[in-house]
């Protein structure tokens, strides 16, 4: 049985400060029960870097550090009601969208954006910070939405200021095989950066080597403008705790934003938080097949032992 529940009215405008002390930052994605990725870790994230993180399940997810058991999807009406009640009453700053479990999920968060761009501009008020984090391909290479949720999230790309995919997802949103090379990768960004005229934060995790390279690819500022590449170099960590990886660093993408100057001083800072997130990792000793990271590494070391 679903309760109305009463409604309050808000607070003057005056009993609030006008600068919030933190940024509010708002994640849409799916569950994971064991903490690791999902919504979960996008909190986790948001915490980490100093941000009030509020959540929007798409779907239930049973999963663990072995993989997805079964998923439950509420559907796209009680998607909008969880993010109508948000933004009915919150001023997000920055918006990280993760799983949308299906196309109706995915329309129906493409309208929640475009609604939420027109009431923001009606008021004054600047739009949020939205990065997508393409969840199409499992670790495993197994497509994960069919061919209508697919274009779904295409259109939800070009809403989006920043897109995170890894390579298999960048491949199928720039429909071509999956780059087997940095520089194939890197054309691979180059061409969909263009034509969808979104910033792709391009990963390297999945290819081999003694660095693991990312690169935030920027269309040109003018049509016949190159594209602006600005690469950000790691030593590849060598772990099986790579569980929520891409959760993780499009979440701290979206919370450092509304506090940096622009996109490369925030994909910098990510990139360099979720390497340290790597490292310290194993030492949570969290499930026992691919564990998470340490999300919280910077803030509260682990105690030895």
């Amino acid at each position: 049985m679903t309760l109305a529940l009463p409604q309050h009215a808000p607070a003057p405008r005056g009993d609030r400060p006008r600068r919030p002390s933190r940024p509010r930052v708002l994640s849409i994605a799916g569950t994971d029960p064991t903490g690791g990725a999902g919504i979960q870790a996008d909190l986790k994230s948001f915490a980490a870097h100093g941000a009030y993180g509020m959540a929007v399940t798409t779907a239930l997810v049973a999963q663990n550090t072995h993989g997805v058991r079964s998923v439950h999807v509420p559907g796209p009406a009680f998607l909008r009601e969880q993010l109508d009640a948000v933004s009915d009453d919150v001023e997000i700053d920055a918006v990280k969208i993760g799983m949308v479990a299906d196309e109706a999920n995915a329309r129906e968060i493409g309208a929640w954006l475009d609604a939420l761009a027109t009431a923001r501009t009606d008021s004054g008020l600047p739009r949020p910070w939205v990065v997508l984090d393409p969840v199409m391909v499992a670790t495993s290479g197994h497509r994960l939405l069919d061919a209508g949720a697919e274009q779904a999230v295409r259109d939800l790309a070009a809403r989006a200021d920043v897109v995170t995919p890894n390579l298999p997802e960048l491949a199928v949103l720039a429909g071509q095989d999956v780059a087997t090379t940095w520089d194939d990768a890197l054309h691979q960004a180059t061409s969909y950066a263009t034509t969808s005229d979104t910033v792709v934060l391009l990963k390297g995790g999945h290819l081999t080597g003694a660095t693991s390279p990312d690169a935030l690819v920027a269309p040109g500022t003018t049509p016949d403008a190159a594209p602006v590449v600005t690469t950000f170099d790691a030593a590849r960590v060598h772990t099986l705790h790579t569980h929520g990886t891409g959760c993780s660093l499009s979440a701290a993408l979206a919370a450092l934003r509304p506090q940096r100057e622009g996109w490369a001083e925030a994909a910098r800072d990510a990139k360099a938080w979720l390497t340290g997130a790597l490292r310290a990792g194993s030492a949570l000793r969290v499930g026992t097949g691919r564990g998470p990271v340490d999300h919280l590494h910077a803030v509260s070391p682990v105690a030895p032992g």
